[in-house]
This record gives C-alpha cells, sequence and structure tokens, in this order.
C-alpha cells in the first residue's frame, strides 16, 4: 500500500498568509511526479500553530526521488532575501494499512 508523509509546520499567526500563497505559487509542481498520489495543506483552526502537509505516495522509492530531486531544487534558496515561512518543521512517516472511500 501507500506511504503517507506529513509536515509539521509551526507558523507564526503573522506568517500564516504568507505561507499559503507560497503553496499556492507551487501548484502543479508535485503533480506529475511519478508515484504521486495525493496532497493536501491543512490550517490549524484552534489550540495549535502547526500546518500540516500531507502527501501520499505509491512508495518509499517514488517519495525519496522527489524529495531528492526536483523538491530540493524547488527549496534550494527560497528566492532571493526571503526567509522560510515556518519556524520550524517535523516529517512524520507513516504506511497506509486500511482505507475506504464512499460507497458509490
Amino acid at each position: 500500500m501507500s506511504v503517507v508523509k506529513i509536515n509539521v509546520l509551526e507558523v507564526p499567526a503573522e506568517q500564516r498568509e504568507e505561507l499559503e500563497r507560497r503553496f499556492a505559487g507551487r501548484a502543479g509542481m508535485v503533480e506529475g511526479q511519478d508515484g504521486f498520489e495525493w496532497f493536501e495543506l491543512l490550517r490549524p483552526v484552534e489550540g495549535t500553530d502547526r500546518y500540516l502537509v500531507y502527501t501520499r505516495w505509491r512508495s518509499e522509492e517514488d517519495y525519496r526521488a522527489w524529495a531528492e530531486g526536483s523538491m530540493r531544487q524547488a527549496h534550494g534558496g527560497g528566492g532571493e532575501g526571503r526567509r522560510p515561512a515556518a519556524t520550524g518543521s517535523e516529517l512524520w512517516s507513516l504506511e497506509v494499512v486500511q482505507q475506504a472511500a464512499p460507497k458509490g
């Protein structure tokens, strides 16, 4: 089954809009990657300053190919004079053991 990577980003309130703008600007950059299955950017609602960046991949190898290739290039400088919108991050790695979809 698939693997899931969740990048947990600590984002101060004053940087939320900037983070979301940057993710909107990246639209299409991962969708064509071999083995890519799903992406979601999850905004915190209450009780935390952590955004979750959810991606699902066909295999660990597919994720690594992306992470060590085009993702690394895309994040390699962050743009002239741009500082990160997040103040910290943590990567969670999980395997899908069960899944369900709506009937019909």
